[in-house]
């Protein structure tokens, strides 16, 4: 099999990973209003659903790194869809609120357990110096799946909110047995194995990689708190502000739509910008677009702000994703990637927690976009520092 093609083929894979992790990362936003009316679930209730899905992100991150460095990425991305799809599937049986915590959580797990693999699989086939474009490419499958999602709810099917659970929880079942024939296991990380391993703290913290690892923690955190707050609660804002669950859904696929094409650009461009340009790009435009969602009160207006927010809270914490690997060798480059998206999911499990805290305040859906703020800046800074950094980074 040639390099071409073992490239190819570990990217389109984990693009339909992808694609159906972002269906299933989407999916607790577009059933949240039946949800909520089936089991009597007020904003508060429902922001603990929210959370126990990100909740379990964290651990699944940093223990399916973990792993994929010891007993390789393809094993461990495996068990992780069978996971997810499972209990997609069970959540779509549940039968009360407990039951509902218990399996957004433990889809989580195996959610937040398959990408670090997906995005070391992908780089690591790659290269560094198509990695930018590689993970782009993969990447773009998260926000093409949550505009499923939004498909899903537009359509409205017969299902009801249980609907998009089903489609999230057989499709990935089906797509296993797929990566156990056709996805090739990485050959950095075989090569990696007849090296001496090094310990985590080690490979985190030792060498010049602290200061890199505290930034990427940090960009991570502030970046993702903004990406889940759209995520889960901009459907039932707008209905709140006088929209249609309709009109909702659409503005959900208008958002992963601009996060899909910004995922693509993004990550092109981000080899082509110079580092200050391309940070400030990115966050400008989140704060701008944010701004917009809490005050526009058209239809038309919010599918472009929806599209704008997408564009550049997605793509550019792609953009973040294709930065990390840089900075960790082979032998420890999942397990860096996934503390990442571990402490990164602190960030996504609180941003739920603290817009439904703030509603329950009476503070607005502008309060809630406006308070995002002052993250936005500190991501800011520690993303333009680590762009500049990415040409000096450890060994690839």
């Amino acid at each position: 099999m040639s390099l071409l093609n073992t490239t190819a083929r570990t990217i389109a894979l984990c693009f339909l990973v992808a694609l159906m992790e972002g269906l299933d990362l989407q999916a607790a936003g577009i059933a949240a209003q039946g949800m909520s009316n089936a089991f009597a679930l007020d904003k508060l209730h429902m922001s603990w659903v929210f959370s126990a899905g990100i909740f379990g992100l964290l651990p699944g991150a940093f223990v399916g790194g973990w792993l994929a460095d010891r007993i390789g990425r393809k094993r461990v991305l495996m068990a992780s869809v069978a996971l997810f799809g499972l209990f997609s599937l069970f959540t779509a049986l549940a039968w009360n609120f407990n039951s509902l915590l218990l399996a957004r959580c433990l889809t989580g797990v195996g959610l937040g357990a398959a990408l670090p693999n997906l995005i070391a699989l992908t780089s690591e086939a790659a290269g560094p110096r198509l990695r930018g474009t590689a993970v782009s490419l993969m990447y773009c499958g998260v926000p093409l799946g949550a505009a499923l999602a939004a498909v899903i709810g537009i359509a409205d099917l017969s299902g009801g909110w249980q609907s998009v659970f089903y489609v999230g929880g057989v499709v990935p079942l089906l797509i296993v047995p797929l990566l156990g024939r056709y996805l090739p296991e990485s050959q950095q990380f075989r090569h990696a194995q007849e090296a001496a391993p090094i310990s985590v703290a080690k490979g985190l913290f030792g060498k010049g990689a602290a200061l890199p690892t505290a930034l990427i923690w940090l960009s991570y955190f502030f970046t993702l708190m903004v990406v889940y707050i759209l995520i889960n609660w901009l459907p039932s804002l707008l209905i709140g502000q006088g929209f249609s669950g309709r009109d909702a859904s659409w503005v959900m696929l208008a958002l992963q739509m601009g996060a899909a094409i910004g995922t693509l650009m993004l990550g092109w461009v981000m080899d082509r910008l110079p580092a200050w340009a391309l940070s400030a790009l990115i966050y400008l435009g989140i704060l701008g677009s944010l701004t917009a969602l809490g005050l526009v009160n058209s239809v038309s207006g919010m599918l472009v702000a929806g599209f704008v927010a997408g564009f550049f809270a997605t793509g550019g914490q792609c953009v973040l994703y294709a930065l990390a690997p840089h900075f960790y060798p082979a032998s420890i480059r999942a397990t860096g990637v996934g503390s990442a998206v571990a402490i990164g999911r602190l960030g996504a499990m609180s941003g739920p927690l603290v817009a439904g805290k703030m509603l329950a305040l009476g503070t607005g859906t502008a309060g809630v976009m406006l308070a995002s703020a002052p993250g936005i800046f500190i991501a800011a800074a520690a993303m333009f520092y680590l762009s500049i950094r990415r040409n000096n980074s450890l060994p690839q």
